[in-house]
């Protein structure tokens, strides 16, 4: 209960910040997002209908699709977001008659921004707002496409309605919007660790590892390995550090094996008590 309860909260917020960027940057200037909430933006433009209604009311089929393989808490807590996305997409209409920018560049990067962050927000509590990325992976189980190929295939169609309905200029600062917001979402999501990932090859891999703990403070694993050309038994040892830690960790291994073998690469996130510590 506790978790939903939290889940719902940062729903709510979520939803808050995306109908915000919608109401006061993109649907005024007749700029949209991709997916459902692109088409649904379009439909209302067309038929003077309510927009938040065309948000739940679209988002319903795909959702419905996604009962057997995400349960009766995602079900909910999907319809919650959409609802909650619908409620203050109504809320800023009435409240707020015109854009806080008419640059359309400067729409499209902040509203774009802005509705990604909301978007991760939900993402990341177990929800979502758009039910293309649930047609995407139905469709990706049957057909040999990606869940993102799928989502670009489908955006492409949206984008040239838009270019068609409101003008190319518009379309092409959507196409910008959805690219700033796909961004916003991922770094939400993902987190903004700096945390490097370190795989270092040495034939003094324990004398490196018990260094590393010694003088970084940093946990280590040892894996056994085999050199591909020399056939020697060789030791490597995994081991994730901030960037900032990088260059002591480098000048170390250099000191100890200045022959040893270092791999680095971007880590989005770290779970785990020790590491905290």
């Amino acid at each position: 209960m506790k978790d939903l309860i939290i889940n719902l909260i940062f729903a709510t917020l979520g939803a808050l910040i995306a109908a915000f960027a919608l109401e006061t940057f993109l649907v005024p200037n007749n700029i949209i997002d991709g997916g459902i909430v692109g088409i649904s933006i379009m439909a209302s433009y067309i038929t003077k209908f309510n927009l938040g209604i065309f948000l739940v009311v679209l988002n319903i089929p795909f959702l419905l699709l996604a009962y057997n393989e995400f349960g009766k808490k995602f079900i909910f807590l999907a319809l919650y977001s959409v609802s909650a996305l619908a409620l203050f997409v109504n809320y800023f209409t009435a409240h707020f008659h015109s854009p806080i920018t008419d640059n359309l560049i400067l729409a499209a990067l902040f509203g774009g921004g802005i509705l990604g962050t909301g978007v991760g927000i939900v993402l990341k509590n177990n929800s979502c707002l758009d039910g293309t990325e649930i047609l995407a992976m139905k469709i990706s189980k049957k057909y040999p496409y990606s869940v993102g190929e799928i989502i670009m295939f489908i955006n492409v169609f949206v984008f040239s309605a838009a270019g068609f309905l409101y003008g190319w200029e518009q379309a092409m600062c959507s196409t910008l919007t959805y690219l700033v917001a796909y961004r916003a979402i991922d770094t939400i999501v993902q987190g903004l660790s700096e945390e490097k990932s370190i795989r270092i090859v040495s034939d003094k891999g324990h004398e490196l590892g018990q260094a590393i703990i010694n003088n970084l403070n940093k946990t280590v694993t040892y894996l056994e390995a085999q050199g591909g050309y020399s056939k020697a038994k060789k030791t490597m040892i995994y081991c994730v550090v901030p960037r900032i830690e990088l260059y002591k960790l480098k000048e170390l291994v250099q000191n100890i094996d200045e022959d040893a073998f270092i791999s680095i690469e971007n880590v989005h996130e770290v779970c785990g008590k020790r590491y905290k510590k």
